[in-house]
């Protein structure tokens, strides 16, 4: 029996309403759970990777439409395959198992409720934080709902301007909206706290994607943070490594890496607001840090 959420769906800021019991939604999701890879990820901050991995769980689907996406091949043509909630649950016990620091669920929003199952069904032996990984693009009552599920929030606050993030993510109220889920996640899970081995346990690591041309757009989403937050209640990524992808060659002017002078402008602007946190390697920038997706089951 399809989940009610599914029915009349409004988990994402999109709200479209569609039943997903007899077609997708904006997402490119129907209610049957699909997944398209799971596995140890050595590629997250290392607050959150540590030595052995972030146990990462990579959902297909997604709620924005970013023309530059790394993961396209999942979040805009569907690759990946279909799993039950006892799965995805016995799916979470296994990348424990394997010792994974921490359960990362990477772009869930689309299958929020049962995610939720399959963590009631997982909690009395899952003893490791779960991550939420998301694009920002969130509505607060959908952050609501994890609220005591999710131990790390791991958003990417990626724009101030309507006009870019209707451009490039088709989205033009992407800040208003993801400006209240930021406040909200940081507001559920309070401020960071780290373990004995250096790994978060605990709070919010505000990712920070630059893109081309965008200095000073990247520039108001630092005010806003260091406006909102003090500077020890997240945790701020910059991140260097756009790389054109998807289809960005579409657009010119977002069709290079980032510049040097482009970075360095950023960083100085987060340094202003004392957050900790981490920066990128210039040479970060590559598609070597895409990992394989799968289209079918693997046994």
């Amino acid at each position: 029996m399809p989940m009610r959420d599914y029915l009349n769906c409004e988990l994402c800021p999109r709200r479209c309403g569609v039943d997903r019991s007899v077609k997708k939604g904006f997402c490119g999701q129907t209610d049957a759970l699909r997944i398209a890879r799971a596995g140890l990820h050595l590629w997250e901050e290392p607050c959150i990777s540590g030595i052995r991995g972030s146990g990462t769980v990579f959902f297909s689907g997604c709620t924005l439409r970013c023309c530059f996406c790394q993961n396209y091949e999942i979040s805009q043509e569907n690759k990946g395959y279909n799993i039950s909630v006892d799965e995805l649950a016995d799916i979470f016990l296994d990348l424990q198992e394997q010792g994974a620091h921490n359960l990362n669920l990477v772009s869930p929003t689309q299958f929020v409720p049962s995610m939720i199952k399959a963590l009631d069904i997982a909690k009395p032996r899952l003893k490791i934080p779960v991550v939420c990984n998301c694009g920002g693009y969130e509505r607060v009552e959908t952050v609501k709902m994890l609220d005591g599920y999710v131990n790390i929030w791991l958003p990417d606050l990626k724009y101030f301007s309507p006009e870019a993030s209707k451009r490039y993510s088709l989205a033009e109220d992407y800040f208003e909206v993801a400006s209240r889920a930021v406040k909200q996640m940081q507001k559920q899970v309070g401020k960071p706290v780290f373990g004995e081995d250096g790994l978060l346990k605990k709070g919010v690591l505000m990712r920070h994607l630059l893109l081309p041309t965008l200095r000073h757009d990247s520039a108001e989403v630092i005010r806003f943070l260091g406006e909102s937050f003090d500077p020890d209640d997240i945790l701020l990524s910059v991140m260097s490594q756009y790389t054109p992808m998807n289809r960005a060659k579409d657009y010119p002017e977002i069709n290079r890496r980032i510049s040097t002078f482009e970075y360095n402008y950023v960083l100085g602007e987060a340094e202003k607001y004392g957050f900790e946190g981490y920066s990128q390697e210039r040479d970060s920038a590559n598609g070597c840090y895409v990992p394989p997706f799968e289209g079918e089951k693997i046994p």
